[in-house]
């Protein structure tokens, strides 16, 4: 009876694959093993470490950014992808930073707390000078202009991370404001001498333009120091965006660009406004390096066997600023992609469509590493079934949310991804709001230029489930975006669950229908 039952089950057994032959035990196959590795043995947080603690700040144009390139496509290369790194363009000069460090020396002195936004001057070893409060005219600066060499400016103004602009054109606006001012202050001398007599009657005084380092290219003319502005805790320090593809090794900045602890910044304001006698230290090793140096992404295929020419791409950017150490934005990313691709090749995956992880680079510098691969057709964007972005925080694959027309596809993608750990369940959420046009403009991160060309960017929804209190506003390219705002265990699942959902795409017969995913495409 039992040899009957068991011959019985195997006709069935046989009868239930014929419609999907081998591949479908193929497939459970490389799911399984996609899972057992990556909940036994999973890598994220060694590829994590290895970027944010080993190499560090990757800003474009650092020998750091290079490293990592260098690191990431032997990685890739190991675990059998084809690897392409694309040169996306290059910086006339680079930057390196090391490290920095301040004190107000006096009675009640301290340690400061500051940053400098990249491709700004360091010091020449520790240097020492008095403070003064920046002048507001031209007559002001007349006073002043020799207790400015050799000085620590204060200027007005809160800190948005980036630095002073000190272009001829900037220079120029600097000019125009202050021919504004004067005029004003012009006006205010006839209110006042009309107040005066008028008392009853008194005319409101006009406003002049608060816009700090009026007198930019005097004081830097004077020989001042450096200049120190107001910046909010925790500090985010940012690049010389106006200036630094324009430098050469022979035309670089000469002041120094400080952004202070807004508390201290208050303290020595104070101490300046009554003429106390102290002084500040600032030790700032900013180096640069002789260009032109490259900045490329590297790109990863795993060669489909049925739709070579067909993709399902994830990637993140592996730029970064470097006031810290770029763990979170984008390391995580990065760092999740990699363990992907490393749990598909150890599963031995053999996908239909062809699987791509794009390591994107100077996202931080508007998305030029994405905007470069789709603007040179590297691929045919109608052949793109979906492009997945992980850009954000550290926290766990939670859900996807996709267009009725690709709804059953995800919901096969995604079958046992909440068996995987209870602790993390998974939703795939059917978005029946009417469609939208596609966008016109690129957004914040290296999906945008794949959206804004009609190519489908379902991404997968991050949760904090287990409430850690992850604040992406507290590391966003700021000082705090370190290795230990990681969250291994959500980064962990987070890397199966996006391997898992990449290849089953890949093995689809058909790309994602993108009937209704914008109004106008």
């Amino acid at each position: 009876m039992k040899r009957s039952l068991l011959a019985i089950a195997a006709v069935f057994s046989v009868m239930f694959f014929i419609p999907f032959g081998a591949g479908a035990q193929e497939n459970d196959a490389v799911v399984s093993k996609i899972i057992e590795t990556g909940k036994t043995d999973n890598h994220v947080m060694v590829h994590e470490d290895m970027l944010a603690n080993r190499i560090g700040g990757r800003i474009v144009g650092s020998d750091a950014l290079l490293r990592a390139e260098q690191w990431v496509k032997k990685q890739l290369e190991k675990w059998g992808y084809e690897v392409t790194v694309q040169q996306v363009g290059t910086m006339p000069v680079g930057f390196n930073r090391g490290p920095w460090s301040g004190r107000m020396l006096s009675e009640d002195g301290m340690v400061l707390h500051f940053g400098t936004p990249s491709y700004t001057a360091g010091t020449k070893g520790p240097q020492k000078g008095h403070v003064v409060i920046e002048p507001r005219s031209r007559e002001e600066f007349q006073r002043m202009k020799n207790t400015i060499a050799g000085a620590w400016v204060l200027i007005g103004g809160k800190s948005n991370g980036f630095a002073l602009d000190g272009s001829a054109k900037a220079n120029e606006k600097r000019n125009a404001i202050l021919q504004k001012n004067d005029s004003i202050r012009k006006v205010n001398r006839e209110i006042r001498a009309w107040n005066e007599k008028h008392k009853d009657k008194k005319k409101e005084m006009l406003q002049e333009d608060q816009t700090p380092a009026l007198l930019y290219k005097e004081m830097v003319e004077a020989g001042a120091l450096g200049f120190i502005q107001s910046a909010k805790v925790p500090i985010t320090v940012l690049y010389n965006r106006a200036n630094c593809n324009d430098f050469t090794i022979d035309s670089l900045p000469t002041v120094c660009d400080i952004k202070l602890d807004s508390k201290q910044y208050d303290i020595i304001y104070e101490k300046a406004s009554r003429r106390e006698d102290f002084l500040l230290e600032f030790d700032i090793r900013n180096h640069f390096i002789e260009g032109p140096v490259p900045f490329s992404n590297v790109i990863a295929v795993m060669k489909g066997s049925e739709y070579p020419d067909e993709y399902v791409i994830s990637g993140g950017h592996l730029d970064s600023y470097d006031a810290s150490c770029g763990a979170i934005d984008d390391g995580q990313g990065v760092s999740v992609n990699l363990e992907s691709a490393r749990l598909l090749a150890l599963a031995g995956a053999k996908p239909k469509r062809s699987i791509m992880f794009a390591i994107w680079t100077a996202e931080e510098f508007g998305l030029l590493g994405s905007k470069y691969f789709v603007q040179n057709n590297t691929v045919d964007l109608d052949k793109i079934s979906n492009y997945f972005n992980r850009d954000g925080g550290p926290q766990v694959a939670s859900s996807v949310t996709v267009i009725p027309a690709m709804y059953d596809d995800f919901v096969a993608a995604a079958e046992g991804i909440n068996d995987i750990n209870p602790d993390f369940p998974f939703e795939v959420i059917k978005n029946e709001a009417p469609a939208r046009p596609r966008p016109k403009s690129a957004g914040g991160s290296d999906h945008a230029y794949f959206a804004k060309n009609g190519v489908p960017t379902v991404s997968i929804n991050l949760s904090d489930v287990k409430g850690y209190n992850f604040s992406y506003g507290e590391i966003w390219h700021s000082e705090r975006d370190n290795y230990n705002k990681c969250i291994p265990e959500y980064m962990e699942h987070s890397a199966i669950v996006n391997a898992i959902l990449i290849y089953r795409l890949a093995n689809l017969d058909h790309i994602l229908n993108r009937t209704g995913l914008y109004s106008d495409k």
